[in-house]
């Protein structure tokens, strides 16, 4: 038991990054209205929406057994590729400055802490 609690507590530091990985995930899903696209750009506020929750499930999963999470830190870097590409991917008459912005510096957020998680893990195992 001791050594169970060691580990989750080495690998709290991945944790933390994941639960950010939650908040972002949050944002996107909630980011067509925040930032006031969702009537003006129905699809890309449902590909937000969806993308959002997405990543917000698999920070909670992630955050819920850091030890087994480095795989799905991978899913989480092409779903924060996504939020970055979608803005200019999914079809709108013209997608504005709001929404790309928005999607493109959280997407990168994502994916920088889908990284950072990562490398965290693998410098735990590797100990």
């Amino acid at each position: 038991m001791r050594d169970r609690y060691s580990r989750v507590l080495q690998t709290r530091g991945a944790a933390a990054v994941e639960e950010l990985v939650i908040l972002a995930g949050v944002y996107a899903a909630i980011s067509g209205w925040v930032v006031h696209f969702s009537a003006a750009r129905p699809e890309l506020a449902l590909s937000n929406l969806v993308t959002g929750i997405a990543l917000a499930v698999l920070g909670l999963c992630m955050s819920m057994a850091p030890e087994r999470s480095r795989d799905l830190n991978f899913v989480v870097l092409l779903l924060g590729a996504w939020l970055i590409v979608s803005a200019w991917l999914v079809p709108t008459a013209d997608a504005g400055t709001g929404p790309i912005l928005s999607n493109v510096i959280t997407g990168a957020c994502v994916c920088l802490f889908a990284v950072v998680a990562g490398g965290l893990l693998m410098s735990k195992r590797t100990r």
